[in-house]
């Protein structure tokens, strides 16, 4: 796959002169069209240490308006990002639409360096490598561009190249001994690299390997390859009638239809009727609370964090549910994210970044009051985004939550249901109480107009997104305090297990 990166390739100055300008002024007018075009751009910079990675960006950065592109690079691991799932990092830096976004090394440059050293073997970048995939795909399918760049010479050119850098005191910082280990193994290294390109080449994000040698052969190549993808991501009028990447089809060995009809579904099972005595409730909430306040704190010792997810139609008692909760755990170690629509800032990037923005670190317990599934309850319901885009979301959330999960992460999700009758109920005493009426809205009245139609948008988000990692909690609501119970016990339970795992690993 390198070969073609070390045949001597270069360019003189005049040549160069000669293109330059012409170059410059195109990238600027795509850059304006991004914008126009609401394009997000990732540019991932790879490749040999010593390649001049960092002089391609400082030239795209005269090159561009500086205004519109943003460089991240991950060499250091942050407090923020120690303590989080390593994919947190990339999400905390994505470009807004319109915008580009320079990643040294990007999501390779880690994994890279961990096969590398030693510490994972083929099966283990190999897996790593599929879910980069996955990463791009669903980035690609929300209309984004990725510029993948790979710099590369030949082993005799690097020696020489970072004796050269070694002698500067301007880039002596670059030498650290793990970065000129690279340099001892150029082989073993050029092998990685190599499997790592070849399982993530894929249609829509393919490499580029760009010879490194010459340094002006190397920054033309680099404008012309950035300023040829953006022209045909420009130019692509597609975008809106794209398949929906694979979006699964099979749950629970049953083919599922595209508009799922069923006329029982999964919360119709659900025993509405079931109740608790308010002395019972009583006594079960004060040892819960108590057990779940020493569980929150062994879990914060221990650095093992937890996201709960509460979704349920309106009037349900989601809120009761959560303050029973946070009652239970200190303030200090939760936070409750409620979900509106998204705002500006959160529109200009892909609907997963603003819950990724909240993933908890190590110890701590985030409780999301609506979530992700907004995407394929409320925006698939009410038109507000396409077919395609909630189709593909059952995939993409899965996968968001098995990182989670991944990481050590405890999740627990929770559907509370109440039937129609009950729901009516509620709607009228919110209005009929002066310091509930702020919980009514005409929303909620056109959501109840739709109560078929969410119910099998729920049936399918149920069916097809509930996995042991991280189950679906169908929480009976027509009785309120037997549903805080529920779910108290339910968390409870979770972390406990989870602990008592973790002690005997």
């Amino acid at each position: 796959m390198f070969a073609t990166a070390k045949i001597g390739r270069s360019l003189s100055k005049a040549a160069y002169k000669a293109e330059v300008e012409n170059l410059r002024t195109e990238l600027l007018e795509v850059q304006i069209a991004l914008r126009e075009r609401d394009i997000p751009v990732y540019l991932i910079i790879a490749g040999m240490e010593g390649a001049g990675k960092g002089g391609v960006v400082n030239t795209l950065d005269e090159w561009l308006d500086a205004r519109g592109v943003h460089v991240h690079a991950f060499w250091d691991e942050s407090d923020e990002e120690k303590y989080r799932p390593r994919p947190w990092r990339f999400w905390r830096a994505m470009p807004r639409r319109g915008e580009i976004s320079v990643f040294f090394g990007g999501w390779y440059l880690w994994p890279v360096e961990q096969r590398f050293a030693g510490h994972w073997d083929d099966v283990d970048i190999d897996q790593c490598m599929r879910g980069i995939r996955e990463l791009e795909r669903m980035l690609i399918n929300d209309d984004a561009l990725i510029v993948k760049c790979w710099y590369h010479f030949s082993e005799e050119d690097q020696r020489r190249k970072l004796k050269a850098l070694a002698r500067s005191d301007r880039s002596r910082w670059k030498m650290l001994p793990k970065k000129s280990k690279f340099s001892e193994q150029y082989q073993r290294f050029e092998q990685v690299a190599d499997r790592v390109i070849r399982a993530t080449d894929i249609g829509r994000a393919p490499w580029h390997i760009i010879e490194a040698t010459d340094r002006r052969y190397r920054d033309m190549m680099t404008g012309k390859i950035l300023l040829q993808a953006i022209k045909e991501a420009l130019a692509d009028t597609s975008q809106d009638e794209r398949p929906a990447n694979d979006a699964p089809t099979i749950a629970n060995g049953e083919l599922l239809p595209d508009a799922p009809e069923a006329q029982v579904t999964l919360i119709d099972r659900i025993d509405l009727d079931q109740t608790i005595e308010r002395d019972d409730y009583r006594k079960r909430l004060d040892s819960l609370q108590a057990e779940l306040n020493e569980l929150s704190w062994q879990a914060y010792n221990e650095n093992t964090s937890t996201v709960l997810v509460f979704e349920g139609v309106d009037a349900a008692g989601k809120g009761g549910a959560i303050r029973r909760v946070t009652q239970a755990v200190d303030s200090r170690l939760r936070e409750v994210i409620p979900i509106a629509a998204p705002t500006d800032e959160e529109r200009a990037h892909h609907y997963l970044w603003r819950f990724w923005r909240h993933v908890p670190r190590a110890g701590r317990m985030v409780i999301f009051d609506r979530s992700w599934y907004g995407r394929v309850l409320v925006e698939r319901v009410e038109g507000f985004t396409s077919h395609d885009n909630w189709a593909r979301a059952y995939l993409e959330i899965n996968d968001f939550e098995e990182q989670l999960t991944g990481a050590g992460i405890v999740v627990q999700k929770f559907w509370l249901q109440i039937s129609k009758e009950e729901q009516l109920a509620r709607f009228k005493a919110r209005e009929d109480t002066p310091y509930k009426r702020y919980k009514i809205t005409d929303e909620d009245w056109r959501n109840r107009e739709k109560w078929d139609d969410y119910r099998d948008a729920v049936n399918e988000m149920l069916t097809r997104t509930s996995a042991q990692h991280a189950p679906w909690n169908l929480i009976a609501g027509n009785d309120k305090r037997f549903a805080r119970i529920q779910v108290l016990e339910i968390v409870t339970k979770a972390l406990r297990d989870t602990l008592k795992a973790k002690s005997k690993s």
